[in-house]
């Protein structure tokens, strides 16, 4: 970004150009007019008071805040639930029960009688089942929830990759971007320079004011390419910052390491290799691999519903009734209620027994689910095959990526060398007039633009190769 002092410099500039050029052509005047407003109303990122974040603490950050990975885990979560619930089933069920019933009417008394009569009768149950054997599904369904929570945080974790990914991708865009920013100071002080020396040449008489204006006329347009750099790092921070879920009112700088650089052609990485540590390690494959598993697991209880079901029960009974007497003294024409106590003693009853359940015919219910378990099987199957199938395009194109990057970045090397030295050539000219303005402002502007490649170059390669550490299963780091 521009510091406010040199900001301060071209616009004090511009208005020297503006008021003191009277001869200036109006399309050269309009730009420059417009890329001073640009400057000075260009809010850009503060570069004071700002914290400066690493990629490591932007990782972090985003880890704990995006909205994506919060779902994620989510799933985690309910895939867990789903787990303890197909424990819960193999415990014993218990239930009970609790009657209160009032009957009103005729009814038999003992002495063989009809009578209206009221009565309350309070009665309870309790009983429990559990299941001793069923095909083993409760133990594959088990087993298929823990597959199913294990493949899900495989899923969280590749996610968390994947992010980890774009957030270093913006990261160096941003350097990218701030690195663009400076050739084009860089640039815009040497076409500065050209200014003042064209400047005290045409007051010498010795320099057409054409030159003179053909090199403000450039200085405006450097600094329109130096507006779009700057709006390319503030959009690439708006990106970062969405991505890292962060508040609008919170902002930062990205901290600027020292960046490796090729030194040689011969690349330092084996996309075979990578690939094999790739199948061993990485989430997506292992969620494919353990999803085939769950859909045999799904398949074995569809299995299991051919086999008889065995269970076990037991219950306890009881029972009192307001109407419940009994003679008093021997005497059936004197009785009285038989107390709560002694009906709660009398009236209770147990049971246990076992349950054999034999399926004989159920519509083929169980074979046509046999079946379409067999068909998930095969499904997953073909998907585990086709992730690893894609991980392998995915690697051999990054390699030929970062293959390609290393060979643009030794050849923009060269490019480099050889502008600077034609661009030294071209000052020697310039300065004794053997060179014209739009032929040095052509040099120059090769070597910004060849300088400009090799930046890019640059973070293309070290994108590149940390897609690479990526799937080597390497942390990325910068």
């Amino acid at each position: 970004m521009i510091p406010e002092k040199k900001k301060e410099q071209i616009h004090k500039r511009m208005v020297i150009l503006l008021h003191h050029r009277p001869n200036m052509i109006p399309m050269n005047k309009t730009m420059i007019l417009w890329m001073a407003l640009l400057l000075l109303t260009m809010g850009g990122m503060k570069a004071g008071g700002q914290e400066v974040w690493s990629l490591q603490q932007c990782v972090e950050y985003a880890l704990e805040n995006n909205i994506q990975i919060r779902q994620q885990g989510l799933a985690v979560d309910y895939q867990q639930q789903q787990l303890d619930q197909a424990k819960s089933d193999r415990l014993p069920n218990l239930n009970g029960q609790v009657g209160n019933n009032f009957n009103f009417g005729r009814s038999l008394t003992y002495q063989n009688t009809y009578e209206n009569t009221n009565s309350t009768s309070i009665s309870g149950y309790l009983g429990t089942e559990v299941t001793l054997w069923n095909g083993a599904q409760m133990q594959n369904l088990i087993r298929q929830r823990d597959l199913d929570l294990q493949a899900t945080v495989r899923d969280l974790q590749k996610a968390k990759d994947d992010l980890v990914l774009n957030i270093a991708a913006l990261y160096l865009e941003i350097l990218f971007a701030e690195e663009l920013i400076a050739i084009d100071e860089s640039q815009m002080e040497v076409t500065r320079q050209q200014i003042d020396r064209a400047g005290k040449l045409v007051e010498a008489g010795s320099l057409a004011r054409g030159s003179l204006l053909e090199t403000e006329a450039q200085l405006a347009r450097e600094a329109l390419q130096l507006v779009s750099d700057q709006n390319r790092a503030q959009l690439a921070y708006l990106n970062l910052y969405q991505l890292l879920e962060l508040p609008i009112n919170k902002s930062f700088r990205v901290e600027k390491p020292l960046l490796p650089v090729p030194e040689t052609d011969t690349p330092g990485f084996n996309s075979l290799a990578i690939f094999n540590n790739a199948l061993a390690g990485r989430p997506e494959i292992d969620a494919a691999r353990l999803r085939v598993e769950s859909a045999r697991k799904q398949l074995d209880q569809a299995r299991g519903a051919r086999w008889p079901r065995l269970s076990f029960g037991a219950n306890y009974y009881n029972n009192y009734n307001d109407n419940y007497v009994r003679a008093i003294d021997n005497n059936p024409l004197n009785t009285e209620v038989i107390p709560l106590g002694d009906q709660l003693k009398n009236n209770k009853r147990y049971g246990f027994g076992f349950t054999l359940n034999i399926p004989v015919f159920n519509k083929l219910q169980v074979k046509r689910s046999i079946s379409s378990a067999e068909l998930q099987v095969a499904d997953y199957e073909y998907r585990l095959q086709n992730a690893r199938n894609l991980l392998q395009k995915d690697i051999e194109q990054a390699y030929t990526n970062a293959l390609a990057a290393l060979k643009k970045y030794l050849a923009s090397e060269k490019a480099v060398h050889s502008s600077e030295e034609a661009f030294r050539y071209a000052e020697e000219k310039f300065s004794v007039g053997l060179v014209t303005p739009v032929e040095y402002n052509q040099i120059k502007n090769n070597l910004t633009a060849a300088r400009g490649q090799l930046s890019q170059a640059k973070y293309d390669y070290i994108f590149r190769t940390k897609i690479l550490d990526f799937y080597n299963g390497v942390p990325i780091r910068l």
